[in-house]
């Protein structure tokens, strides 16, 4: 784990950056959400570190599949910090979230106790692949997301430009993501979660990244839409072009759903 950023460099950063390669796309309220990040820059060095121990801890839990209480994380990672308790776990959330497409989910509010998930939907982490132990979900879902905003399809050239400014490049390992090279193209693609393929008529060749099945089975637009607003603390709604197609996408769905269900019901009753 000793890969994940200390202190002074924020655990947030990659978040930071997320939002700045994302701030034209989004407009104004990219704007909003560069000035939160702003602000928190500004919080004490301490602060910092323990934002980063505990993310080490919640990593932890993660990899032993094991949930987690607010009293244990105090226990462990923040002693001394209770009062900035609530500003330290936000952080540390975020990182998660952002850097490792890890999510907390709160399953008993009185006792404060939550179960680690990867985010989306998705049901893979990536830690078996290359740096082992480390999720991997959070680079599946900044490319997918890309691939969303770019119109359901975005060039090979464009996606490296985009991970050059999060300090993820072709050909350089990842102290998280290992050879990018190879997780997004071949990993990534072997799970079924991204196409890989050559731009037609392209000379010399050009490639291009596509959802794949396995994205559109476990996830959606208007979850990936939810998921990139939350990040610059924003609403769906705020986007009209992606928010429309996401609601396409959610009808489509659901009348997918019915005729799939119409024709269960149909072949049932022809057994009678």
């Amino acid at each position: 784990l000793e890969c994940v950023p200390r202190a002074p460099t924020h655990p947030s950063t990659q978040g930071i950056y997320i939002t700045k390669t994302t701030q034209e796309d989004f407009g104004a309220a990219g704007a909003s959400g560069l000035s939160q990040d702003s602000q928190r820059a500004g919080s004490s060095f301490s602060e910092d570190e323990k934002v980063t121990d505990l993310v080490h801890f919640l990593l932890f839990k993660y990899k032993m599949k094991e949930p987690t209480t607010k009293a244990e994380m105090l226990s462990s990672s923040i002693q001394n910090y209770q009062g900035s308790f609530s500003v330290i776990f936000s952080e540390a959330c975020e990182c998660m979230q952002i850097v490792f497409g890890i999510d907390l989910k709160e399953v008993d509010p009185t006792e404060q106790s939550y179960l680690l998930v990867t985010s989306l939907g998705l049901t893979y982490d990536g830690m078996q692949s290359d740096v082992q132990g480390m999720p991997k979900t959070g680079l599946l879902i900044f490319i997918l997301s890309l691939i969303f905003m770019k119109g359901s399809c975005v060039s090979e050239e464009s996606v490296w430009e985009t991970l050059s400014k999060i300090g993820v490049f072709d050909g350089k390992q990842h102290c998280i993501y290992g050879d990018p090279r190879k997780l997004i193209t071949e990993d990534f693609v072997q799970e079924q979660y991204m196409e890989y393929r050559q731009v037609p008529n392209s000379d010399p060749a050009l490639y291009e990244f596509l959802w794949g099945p396995r994205t559109h089975a476990e996830t959606s637009k208007m979850k990936v839409l939810e998921f990139l607003a939350n990040i610059i603390g924003s609403d769906p709604s705020s986007f009209p072009v992606w928010y429309e197609e996401a609601l396409r996408d959610e009808k489509e769905r659901a009348l997918a759903r019915m005729a799939t269900e119409n024709d269960g019901t149909a072949t049932a009753s022809c057994k009678f």
